[in-house]
């Protein structure tokens, strides 16, 4: 999308007609903060994916398919206990 001047301006007197003298510098605040959110949300989001992706490559195809299996915790791999029969009581 290539916008000239002509369009850029056309754009602004529509959104001043709309808003207001008084609203659009406060839209525009509100519009670049925004974007700033947006721009670090996906940086952050394109950081771990490649802190992710170098994980792997540093362990190897083993490491690779470890990442990939979902970890067991300590809790639910122990055995249950069981407690041997006991022996009915003939009354």
């Amino acid at each position: 999308m290539n916008l000239g001047m002509p369009e850029i301006l056309v754009i602004l007197v529509v959104a001043l007609l709309l808003f207001g003298p008084k609203k659009l510098p406060e839209l525009g605040r509100s519009l670049g903060q925004s974007i700033r959110e947006f721009k670090r949300g996906a940086q952050e989001i394109r950081e771990e994916l490649e802190k992710s992706v170098d994980v792997r490559e540093e362990k190897g195809p083993e490491g690779a398919r470890l990442a990939r299996e979902k970890p067991v915790s300590e809790a639910s791999s122990k055995a249950p206990e069981v407690s041997e029969p006991q022996e009915e009581r003939k009354a």
